[in-house]
Order: structure tokens, then C-alpha cells, then sequence
């Protein structure tokens, strides 16, 4: 259910990344266009990561490199977040939700996965 739960985000915030902009951020002011441009571009990726979740949810124990690939990815862009704070300021609160996730509770998920999978190996024989 995590990570049904975290596809559906991952799907629903990157389509309205792409589709919207910077202007379905919270708190958001006016951006120019480079900014724009690569708001939505991330987003597709961010959109894209939702759905290889989604594809994984029915086959959680044998996906187990496409979720590392994904998960692995969120985590990094967590890290990269934490540098924006630190080196502008802290976003909006939505935004430090973001940041708990990507850090804390992904990770978490990471390693389920990892248990599930070598339970269904140990299962198969």
C-alpha cells in the first residue's frame, strides 16, 4: 500500500508539474521561462518514477531493480533538495513533507522490498 500510495503521488504531482508549471508549487511567485522549462522537464521524471512504482506494486518481490533504480533516484533527488535548502533557505512546509519522504521513508521502503524479494527467493527454492 507505501508504494501504491507513493506511485499515485509521484503520478499525480509530475502530471501537474508538467501540465501546470511552477504555478501548482505551493507558495509559488512567478518564475521565467528557463525556470519553467525546467520545472516540467523534471516533473516527467518525477511522472515517469510513479509509474515504473505502479508497474512494481504486482511484483514487488521480483522488481527489484527497477525500484532501486527509481527509489534510488527520489533518495538522490532528497539530497539534492536538502542542498537547496541549505543553500537558499527551506521551501514550503509541503516541500519538508517531500524531504521526509524522500529521506526517511523511501529508504524504509528500500529495504522492505529487499526483504520481500529474498523471502520469495527463500520461498522458491
Amino acid at each position: 500500500m507505501v508504494l501504491g500510495l507513493l506511485a499515485t503521488v509521484a503520478v499525480a504531482s509530475g502530471l501537474a508539474g508538467m501540465l501546470v508549471g511552477p504555478a501548482a508549487l505551493p507558495g509559488a511567485g512567478p518564475v521565467d521561462a528557463t525556470v519553467d522549462s525546467g520545472f516540467r522537464y523534471a516533473n516527467a521524471f518525477w511522472f515517469a518514477a510513479g509509474a515504473v512504482a505502479w508497474w512494481a506494486v504486482p511484483r514487488v518481490e521480483r522488481a527489484t531493480a527497477p525500484l532501486r533504480l527509481v527509489l534510488g533516484a527520489v533518495i538522490l533527488g532528497g539530497i539534492a533538495r536538502l542542498l537547496a535548502a541549505l543553500a537558499s533557505g527551506w521551501p514550503h512546509p509541503v516541500y519538508l513533507g517531500a524531504l521526509a519522504v524522500e529521506l526517511v521513508l523511501v529508504p524504509l521502503v528500500l529495504v522492505w522490498q529487499a526483504e520481500v524479494a529474498q523471502a520469495a527467493r527463500r520461498a522458491a527454492g
